[in-house]
C-alpha cells in the first residue's frame, strides 16, 4: 500500500466519523444551520426587504420568507453583480456560478467562500465514504478524470464568474492535481466535441482508475476512446478502472450502455451537486438513496408535489417529511438563497439516516391529458423494460402528441437503441409507465389516450439536437420528458 492510499485511508475514517456525528442528530444540526442563517439574513438588504421580526423561528419562516425562483431574486442579483455589498448576503460572493435559465437567459447563481468549501467537502465525502465501505483504496494511486466545463472564469466587479464544474476544478487538493487528469489546457477548450478528442489523445495510454462526470457525456468519451483504440471495451483500455463518480441525471437507464462499453459491471458512486449547493451524496453502496447534505449550509424545505399550484403550500422542515412522498425541496443557503425552488423533485428512501432520491424536475413532466408522469416514472419503466428485453437504451425523451394524424392521442417516446425495439417492448413499456401512475393508467383505460408509441431514433440523435441548441457538453443534460413538442418537433428522426 502507497503512503498515498494509507493516508487517504486514515483521512477516510475521521471523515466518515464526521459524517455519521452529524447524520445520527438531523433535526438538531439543521436548527443550528437556521439560526446560523436567519442570524445573517437579517443583516442584509433583503432581509430589510422583508421587515423580518426581532424573533424568527423555523415556525415563523414560511410566513417571513417567501418562496422564490431566480427571476424573484433577480434584481438583488443584479445589485451584487454590480458590485453592492451586503445584499442577499453578507459581503459579497467569492463567484457566481453561471447556468442556463428558462424565461431569463443566463442565470448567475452566488456562491460565497462557505459555500464553495461546502461544495469540496461535499465531493470529498462521497468518496472517502465510497473508500471506506468498499475497502477500495487503489484509485488514489492511479490517474482520475473528471469531465468538466471549463475552469476558465471572467472577474466582473471583483466576482470571479464560470461555470460550476469550472469553479470547482480551481479547488482540487493539491494531494489529487499530480493524479488528475486532462490538463488544464485541454480542460480550457470550449467546444464540446473537440475538447472529447483532445482528452481521449491524453488519456488512451495512462493508467485510469475513476472516472467523473454526467453520465451522456462519459458515455461520448467512452465511445470515442473505443474508435481511437480500437478496443472492444474500456477494460482493455483501462485495465485498473474501478469507480465512476456521476451526478446530475439518474444513471439507472445508463447502466446497461456503460456495462456494454466497460465490459462488466463498475462500482459507482452518486452525487446531487447544483451550482445552488451540494444536496446531497451517496454514503452507502448497499442501501437505495443519497446521503442529504446537511454539512453544506443549508436550510431545507419541502413542499409536498401535490400542493405546488396552491397559492399558500405547505413548507415542510425535515422533521415532518415522509418516505416516498415526492417534494419539491427548497434551499435556504449559505451563498445568499432565500426559499429557494430549485426546480427538482425528491423522495426519502430513509428518515434514520436523511437519504433521497431525485425524481423528477417540476418543469419536467407529462400533463397534457391531466396524466401528470414525472421523470422517476419514466425513467424507472424503460430501465425495467429495457432489462426485460435485454436492450441497451442510450438516450430518450417522451413528450405528448395531442393532435396525431392517426389514432387517438398518446406518448410518443423517442429512443436511442443498438437493437431493434419490438412491438412487445413498446407494449411492456406502456404496461410500466401504467402501473407506476394510475391516472395514466385511467386514460389508456378509459380510451381517451393511446397505447404509447415508440419511435427509434437513429444514433447521435441526441447530441445533434443539443449541439443545434448550443449545449453539447459540460453540465447540459437532455430533458428526459417535456409536457410540449418544444423538443420532439426538433429531432432529426
Amino acid at each position: 500500500m502507497s503512503l498515498k492510499s494509507t493516508a487517504a485511508v486514515l483521512l477516510a475514517k475521521r471523515d466518515v466519523r464526521r459524517m455519521k456525528k452529524w447524520a445520527s442528530d438531523p433535526i438538531r444540526v439543521q436548527q443550528r444551520t437556521f439560526d446560523t442563517l436567519s442570524t445573517k439574513l437579517k443583516v442584509t438588504q433583503y432581509g430589510r426587504d422583508l421587515k423580518l421580526p426581532n424573533q424568527l423561528t423555523m415556525s415563523d419562516w414560511a410566513a417571513a420568507v417567501p418562496l422564490a425562483t431566480y427571476e424573484d431574486l433577480k434584481p438583488y442579483v443584479e445589485r451584487v453583480r454590480s458590485g453592492e455589498r451586503d445584499v442577499l448576503y453578507p459581503g459579497l460572493p467569492k463567484y457566481f456560478c453561471t447556468t442556463s435559465g428558462t424565461t431569463s437567459g443566463s442565470k448567475y447563481i452566488p456562491m460565497t467562500e462557505e459555500g464553495i468549501k461546502a461544495q469540496v467537502q461535499a465531493a470529498r465525502n462521497a468518496l472517502l465514504a465510497y473508500m471506506y465501505q468498499s475497502g477500495n483504496k487503489s484509485f488514489v494511486d492511479g490517474k482520475m478524470i473528471f469531465l468538466q466545463g471549463s475552469p476558465v472564469t471572467e472577474k466582473n466587479n471583483g466576482i470571479e464568474t464560470g461555470r460550476l464544474s469550472g469553479i470547482v476544478a480551481h479547488h482540487v487538493p493539491n494531494y489529487l492535481q499530480k493524479n488528475r487528469l486532462p490538463s488544464w489546457e485541454t480542460n480550457c477548450i470550449s467546444e464540446w466535441e473537440a475538447k472529447i478528442d483532445a482528452i481521449v489523445e491524453e488519456t488512451k495510454d495512462q493508467d485510469l482508475r475513476l472516472v467523473s462526470g454526467i453520465p451522456p457525456w462519459v458515455q461520448m468519451y467512452f465511445e470515442k476512446l473505443l474508435a481511437k483504440t480500437g478496443k472492444k471495451t474500456i477494460r482493455e483500455v483501462f485495465p485498473n478502472l474501478s469507480v465512476f463518480a456521476h451526478g446530475g441525471v439518474n444513471f439507472d437507464p445508463y447502466r446497461s450502455v456503460f456495462n456494454n462499453l466497460i465490459g462488466g459491471e463498475i462500482d459507482s458512486i452518486e452525487t446531487y451537486p447544483a451550482s445552488e449547493g451540494f444536496i446531497a451524496f451517496q454514503d452507502d453502496q448497499d442501501v437505495e438513496g443519497m446521503l442529504l447534505n446537511l454539512e453544506g449550509g443549508i436550510f431545507y424545505e419541502f413542499i409536498p408535489a401535490d400542493e405546488l399550484h396552491n397559492e399558500n403550500p405547505s413548507r415542510l422542515t425535515l422533521g415532518q417529511v415522509k418516505m416516498g412522498v415526492n417534494y419539491a425541496i427548497v434551499l435556504n443557503t449559505a451563498s445568499g438563497l432565500w426559499g429557494y425552488v430549485i426546480g427538482d423533485l425528491v423522495q426519502f428512501t430513509s428518515v434514520s439516516p436523511y437519504r433521497i432520491v431525485v425524481s423528477g424536475r417540476i418543469a419536467h413532466f407529462i400533463s397534457a391529458f391531466g396524466e401528470h408522469v414525472i421523470a422517476q416514472e419514466v425513467e424507472s419503466a424503460i430501465a425495467e423494460t429495457a432489462a426485460k428485453h435485454a436492450l441497451t437504451i442510450s438516450e430518450f425523451h417522451v413528450a405528448p402528441l395531442v393532435k396525431p394524424e392517426n389514432g387517438k392521442p398518446r406518448h410518443q417516446w423517442f429512443i436511442e437503441a443498438d437493437d431493434e425495439l419490438s412491438e412487445a417492448f413498446a407494449s411492456d413499456l406502456d404496461a410500466a409507465v401504467r402501473s407506476k401512475n394510475k391516472y395514466y393508467d385511467d386514460l389508456v383505460k378509459g380510451n381517451v389516450l393511446q397505447r404509447l408509441e415508440v419511435v427509434k431514433a437513429p444514433r447521435g440523435t441526441f447530441n445533434i439536437y443539443m449541439e443545434s441548441i448550443g449545449k453539447l457538453g459540460g453540465q447540459n443534460k437532455l430533458p428526459r420528458l417535456a409536457n410540449d413538442r418544444s423538443i420532439a418537433d426538433q429531432l432529426k428522426v
